[in-house]
């Protein structure tokens, strides 16, 4: 029951992480800092690289998103355990947003032309996809022990 819960938590919690500050950007230290949300990031792609806005828009929402509902309806017993496969490799291509985000952390610290401080929505949205593959890990160690019994 405690894993049904935290799952469903997520689909509370992803929604509130893509509009959350990632983090806070500002060119040169002059200027003030502006606040980057996974959304307000997509508005932005939408207008200049639609490609990449398509790829950032399936990692950072519909994989996470996809994964929290097919957990679900497994643990709900609406769908069959053997679409888990597919739900972890889900899980996997989320982490690689948070792996962009932090890329591109990098980038801008180096190149030493901006400043960017990360937002406590970045710690939400990889604690979202971290708990997301736990669960998933969880849940089905606890699927194969139970049937082992």
């Amino acid at each position: 029951m405690t894993l049904k819960l935290a799952n469903l938590a997520l689909f509370i919690l992803f929604p509130v992480a893509w509009f959350a500050p990632l983090l806070h950007a500002g060119l040169l230290p002059l200027f003030g800092l502006k606040e980057i949300s996974v959304i307000s990031g997509l508005q932005s792609l939408w207008g200049s690289d639609v490609i990449l806005a398509l790829l950032v828009t399936f990692f950072a929402i519909f994989a996470p998103y996809l994964k929290v509902i097919g957990t679900a309806l497994i643990q709900f017993r609406l769908a069959s355990p053997r679409i888990l496969p597919a739900l972890h490799i889900l899980g996997k291509l989320a982490m690689a947003d948070v792996f962009l985000i932090a890329l591109y952390i990098v980038v801008v610290k180096g190149v030493g032309l901006g400043r960017v401080e990360t937002g406590w929505g970045l710690y939400l949205f990889s604690a979202c996809v971290l708990a997301q593959i736990a669960i998933g890990f969880l849940y089905d160690r606890q699927r194969k022990q139970t049937k082992a019994s």
